[in-house]
């Protein structure tokens, strides 16, 4: 008898545990800066739905949902430029849905965007295909402006997959990290250096939204950026004009080997060789997703980066960043 009690007793408990599975929450992530966070955080048990461009590691374990027109297509920086253009004038997104997909995972959140409708899928997209679904998610629309509003972002991310207090000490870890960088600035009375960080290479844009707060953490002003909104193009001569102490070339989605390519469309610029940054060699490759991706640790990332390209004789180099960045001339000696 007791033995039975207890056979049904451990029959009920998984019963109830499959219950609990049955009905957790399921969101997808529209965007490859919210997947990082929510890997991060450690709730991608709760993850199912991912762009093509998310992390390695989402690409492995989840299914991707949101595909582009350009995948596996090899452009330069102006080609894409003028696709993206186009595609804005016609008002037909480059980036679509896999309806079908989507309806069998069922989310009951979708997280999108409204930042940049070139870097990803927007609102407006997600709505269209969402409205097709026999199950209506919740869309939430994150459009972080500055680096505090990334942060607050990852809070808005917990918070709505019911567990914010995990999104506050997840933020507050990342605020101690910048802390830290601060304070050899302060230890040492570092002076900020001029700084150009740019998000695109032909046609040249600077940046904007979050990046010139990460300059400024690091060490670094950056007279030409666009705090808090978006990057725009920027003339040539205006650069000659600025002469930044610091050159950083970080196009939105390219890795440093990517950029590489497209650098030959820097060196044919009139006045390039007579740049200060060039001539001390302090132009710098680094990829992007240590700024234009707002995941808010790869942006914490980005500034320690910073501080060690601006400051290079105050800060080590983060030894699992450090295939992230390089001086341009050193890999010029080594090609």
């Amino acid at each position: 008898m007791i033995k039975d009690f207890r056979e049904m007793k451990r029959i009920l408990v998984k019963q109830s545990i499959l219950a609990f599975k049955i009905y957790d929450m399921i969101v997808s992530s529209f965007l490859p800066a919210v997947t990082q966070m929510i890997y991060d955080m450690g709730l991608q048990d709760s993850l199912e739905g991912i762009t093509f461009e998310c992390p390695t590691q989402a690409l492995k374990e989840k299914t991707p949902v949101v595909r582009c027109l350009l995948e596996g297509k090899n452009y330069t920086s102006k080609e894409i430029d003028e696709l993206f253009s186009n595609s804005k004038k016609t008002g037909e997104s480059l980036y679509y849905v896999e309806e079908e997909k989507l309806q069998n995972i069922a989310p009951d959140i979708i997280f999108t965007q409204d930042v940049c409708e070139v870097c990803q899928i927007d609102t407006e997209c997600t709505a269209a295909a969402v409205s097709k679904l026999e199950k209506m998610p919740e869309l939430i629309a994150l459009t972080p402006q500055s680096l505090e509003d990334v942060f607050e972002t990852a809070i808005t991310i917990a918070r709505a997959m019911k567990k914010e207090e995990i999104g506050v000490t997840y933020v507050s870890k990342l605020k101690k990290r910048i802390d830290r960088v601060i304070d050899v600035q302060r230890k040492h009375q570092l002076l900020p250096k001029s700084t150009l960080l740019l998000e695109w290479i032909d046609p040249l844009f600077n940046c904007g939204h979050w990046i010139p707060h990460q300059i400024s953490y690091a060490g670094g002003i950056d007279m030409m950026s666009h705090p808090s909104g978006d990057s725009i193009v920027i003339p040539w001569e205006k650069i000659v004009m600025y002469n930044p102490e610091v050159l950083i070339i970080a196009p939105c989605g390219y890795n440093v080997k990517r950029t590489l390519d497209d650098m030959k469309f820097l060196e044919e610029k009139p006045e390039w060789e007579t740049l200060q940054a060039v001539k001390n060699d302090q132009v710098y490759i680094a990829d992007f997703d240590m700024f234009t991706q707002p995941s808010a640790s790869t942006l914490v990332n980005g500034i320690e980066v910073l501080a060690k390209i601006i400051h290079s004789e105050y800060y080590p180099t983060p030894t699992n960043l450090e295939h992230k960045f390089v001086n341009y001339a050193d890999l010029k000696l080594v090609i």
